[in-house]
């Protein structure tokens, strides 16, 4: 496997804040006491093991990069180095699943156990309970304890400004004062009774259709919203779907768990299998590409796991032998240069330039 290192040059120092805030439930939550920045690699500090993520990513308005881990917080990347964020620093769960920036350069952080938003200076706890402000009839579940366990696996901020939380508990909205299930709204036309749990990714496409991919427990495929109704569909049969995009054509593209990728184009499902091990469609670059995640290795895909890039006519397979660290790839994002950063299983992080991959993952000083 080739890695290229990057130099470790420079330093580690200690930022220290102090105080306190209060949410809008009037809790209060800590600030960040301590947060470790200037490592020029990902440094691993909770003892994660092997089979451990980079889950999601992000580029911020201001150009940082945030990685969601699951069990070692979640990094920024200003392109110099890395600050660690963890339970200790305000999360309410060093298992990241998801990350959203909204309009106003918030970042928010869905968790294994609620979400939390970070304004620039301090990590705050937004406890998820749903109200009857709007007389909404609750009835979709009983969940209203805000100090109940609930994994936020998708978020999304909607052209109308409103944030949707993907939970175990259901579809959550936000409006920037209060929480409502979005199944409570007895306005929404829901013939197949569907219920909309551990949804793992939230998508609004050009027409302003809301897509729901459905979890693993409710196996409901994929959910569209368009204003009115809730209808859904199983890609080539998938209960299970993963990840959705559009492309340039503004065809939708899902990623199933169990039979691979499917294209939409607004009639018709077509099953993309042109190439055995193609998984998730995961990120649209801006040029255009589809990247995919690939199978792994010990599925029997040594030769056509890793990441695929799709330039709309043919396929440049990526793998270990060219510098990925793991056929298990969980997450990539374009950063303003156009490298790609990919996210893998064993906590791994390499950073793609189109030739190279630099490899941006450190080892835990305790082991």
């Amino acid at each position: 496997m080739k890695k290229i290192n990057s130099l470790i040059l420079s330093l580690v120092f200690i930022t220290s804040c102090s105080g306190q805030n209060k949410t809008q439930s009037g809790k209060i939550a800590n600030e960040p006491k301590v947060i470790t920045v200037g490592q020029l690699k990902m440094i691993k500090t909770q003892g994660t093991d092997q089979y451990q993520n980079v889950h999601c990513g992000l580029l911020d308005k201001e150009g940082n990069l945030w990685f969601g881990t699951t069990g070692e917080g979640v990094y920024r990347y200003d392109g110099k180095s890395f600050t660690n964020f963890t339970a200790k620093d305000g999360l309410s769960d060093n298992t990241v699943w998801s990350i959203l920036e909204d309009k106003i350069g918030n970042i928010w952080f869905g968790t294994d156990d609620g979400v939390c938003r970070y304004d620039g200076k301090t990590i705050t706890r937004i406890p998820i309970a749903a109200t009857n402000a709007n007389k909404f009839y609750l009835f979709n579940s009983q969940n209203n304890n805000p100090s109940a366990k609930n994994a936020v696996w998708s978020i999304l901020q909607d052209k109308s400004g409103q944030i949707l939380f993907g939970t175990s508990d259901g579809v959550y909205c936000y409006s920037g004062k209060f929480f409502t299930r979005f199944l409570d709204n007895t306005s929404i036309i829901n013939k197949s009774g569907l219920h909309l749990k551990n949804i793992q990714c939230i998508f609004e496409d050009k027409n302003a259709n809301i897509w729901f991919g459905s979890g693993f427990s409710e196996n409901e495929g994929v959910c569209c919203y368009d204003g009115k109704s809730l209808t859904n569909f199983r890609p080539n049969g998938d209960g299970w779907v993963r990840s959705i995009l559009e492309d340039k054509n503004g065809s939708l593209w899902f990623g199933c768990r169990s039979r691979g990728v499917c294209r939409y184009d607004g009639k018709t499902f077509t099953p993309f299998t042109e190439k055995e091990g193609i998984g998730n469609p995961i990120l649209k670059d801006k040029a255009g590409n589809i990247w995919f995640s690939g199978g792994e290795k010990e599925n029997g895909l040594e030769g056509e796991g890793g990441i695929w890039c799709y330039n709309g006519k043919s396929f440049k397979n990526l793998t270990p032998i060219d510098g990925l660290l793991d056929y298990s790839v969980w997450s990539m994002v374009e950063d303003r240069s156009g490298n790609i950063w990919v996210g893998s299983r064993g906590m791994g992080l390499v950073r793609y330039d189109g030739k190279i991959f630099t490899d941006f993952t450190g080892k835990d000083p305790k082991q």
